[in-house]
């Protein structure tokens, strides 16, 4: 799986945040050698997580984000690219909690505005598989205008500025009636 590897979910957030960018700009931002970003680059546009920047090319050829959505995990695959969706999932999510855990230690140096207005939710609720996919769906949806800004910076309002957007619902496993802990379950 092409963003597996964590230098290019570093490289993916560059152009994201910072894009179009060439390899030289983004081996600058990941202190990484341009020769092994653009390599790198390459791999990401072939699975289609980047595009190349019309009408430039060779050295200075910029690289753009693609925003589309792009899942794993789902469906019948081969057990290789299961494999390689889990460990994509897992350096992603190890990414997003590490982003999480810095912002809940450095939040209260922020200004009053972003410091108040950043937030993360967490709860437990009761889903049929149809009604999760449905919050899924109306998930991605919210999701979708904020997302077409990484592509269109002109389409970035004054003051704005990137913020990092993540939901999941997983299927979590009852308790066993009576039974309190996970523990006193097993019994």
């Amino acid at each position: 799986m092409a963003i597996a590897h964590p230098l290019r979910l570093r490289i993916l957030e560059a152009v994201a945040l910072q894009g179009p960018l060439t390899a030289t700009e983004v081996a600058q931002l990941v202190d990484e050698s341009p020769a092994n970003c653009s390599w790198h680059l390459r791999q990401l546009n072939k699975y289609g997580f980047i595009a190349e920047v019309e009408g430039r090319r060779g050295r200075q050829r910029p690289w753009r984000m693609v925003v589309d959505a792009h899942r794993w995990g789902t469906g019948e695959e081969s057990s290789e690219l299961a494999r390689a969706g889990d460990a994509a999932a897992q350096v992603l999510i190890e990414l997003e909690y590490r982003a999480l855990r810095e912002w809940l230690a450095t939040r209260r140096r922020g200004t009053p505005e972003w410091r108040d207005a950043g937030f993360f939710n967490q709860a437990v609720g009761w889903c049929t598989p149809d009604e999760l996919n449905e919050l899924r769906a109306a998930v991605t949806e919210l999701f979708a205008p904020y997302l077409l800004r990484i592509e269109d910076p002109a389409a970035r309002p004054e003051g704005s500025r990137p913020v990092r957007l993540m939901g999941w619902g997983i299927p979590a496993e009852a308790p066993l009636a009576g039974k309190d802990t996970e523990e006193e379950a097993r019994e």
